[in-house]
């Protein structure tokens, strides 16, 4: 069965200030979620499905379902506040989407085999998805339920523009992911990395860390895993307004409790993304480039 590649794309984009993951910033106009697309492809991946907001499904469809629809499966599936397991309500004036353990969960109904999970405004390098599609091809991943996580070093994954979130990775033996903790506000402060701590104080990191950016490889028990930590989250903040139900927090615990073993396979390739406004001229010319070394066509949907 070829791999499913997960998109998260129902942010708001309150730091950039519109549909990012929409945005034409490439030499015919593609958006940065369309060079993601076409690597899955090329790494194998047989289907694409997107976690979306109901107020962007038009927009979403004839900038990206229409133009992909031809050369791998599509398929999509809305992130709601009112999509919550049990018999937990969510208060009607929250507009903040509930977290990317949430959105995941969201997909639960869509995918039945191995899967992949990115973001859809941030560009991770071709290098990324064949490392994926390498550890689902491995038959003893599969059979003993592993899970993947594709890991970067923070100093190539800070904005020029502005604060970063980061879920900084602890490894132990065979570089098996030993921890997980998110990192909040994270920047570059003179010749050092600092991100605000719990006390909302300044604290060093190093800029060597091993980060994730949001690209796992699941397999499809995560989902239960998801419904059994999403319903204990919402014992204690279903009437927040603000509260987030982060996947970093869930595999964190998943690890302590010994329930999953994830290597960290470490790419070289090149991440960028477009947190803020500023950011935008800097990828346009970063994906030019790569198309000027023959990395990519142009238009990238052929």
């Amino acid at each position: 069965m070829s791999p499913t590649l997960l998109i998260l794309a129902a942010g708001i984009g309150s730091r950039y200030g519109g549909l990012k993951q929409a945005d034409g910033v490439g030499p015919a106009g593609e958006a940065v979620l369309d060079y993601s697309i076409f690597d899955a492809i090329r790494a194998g991946f047989g289907k694409v499905v997107f976690v979306i907001r109901r107020d962007i499904e038009e927009d979403m469809r004839s900038i990206f379902f229409d133009k992909w629809k031809s050369k791998v499966a599509i398929d999509y599936v809305f992130q709601e506040a009112m999509d919550l397991p049990g018999s937990f309500k969510a208060p009607q004036n929250r507009a903040k989407p509930w977290g990317t353990g949430h959105a995941i969960w969201t997909a639960r109904k869509k995918i039945k085999g191995p899967f992949a999970v990115i973001n859809a405004d941030d560009f991770y390098g071709r290098e990324a998805y064949f490392l994926a599609s390498g550890f689902f091809g491995d038959t003893d991943n599969v059979l003993r339920n592993r899970y993947a996580l594709i890991g970067y070093r923070l100093k190539n994954t800070l904005s020029e523009h502005g604060f970063v979130s980061r879920a900084e990775c602890r490894t132990g033996e065979a570089n098996h992911l030993s921890g997980i903790v998110e990192r909040l506000k994270i920047k570059r402060d003179g010749s050092r990395v600092i991100y605000q701590d719990a006390d909302g104080k300044p604290a060093p990191i190093s800029e060597n860390a091993m980060v994730s950016m949001n690209f796992w490889a699941f397999m499809p028990s995560i989902f239960e895993y998801l419904g059994q930590d999403l319903l204990r989250f919402l014992a204690a903040d279903a009437q927040s307004l603000t509260a987030e139900f982060l996947l970093p927090n869930v595999i964190d615990g998943l690890i302590r409790a010994g329930k999953v073993e994830i290597p960290v396979l470490e790419t070289g390739g090149q991440w960028f993304g477009m947190t803020y406004r500023e950011d935008r001229e800097i990828v346009r010319g970063k994906l030019l480039d790569l198309v000027h070394r023959k990395e990519y066509p142009s238009p990238i949907w052929g």
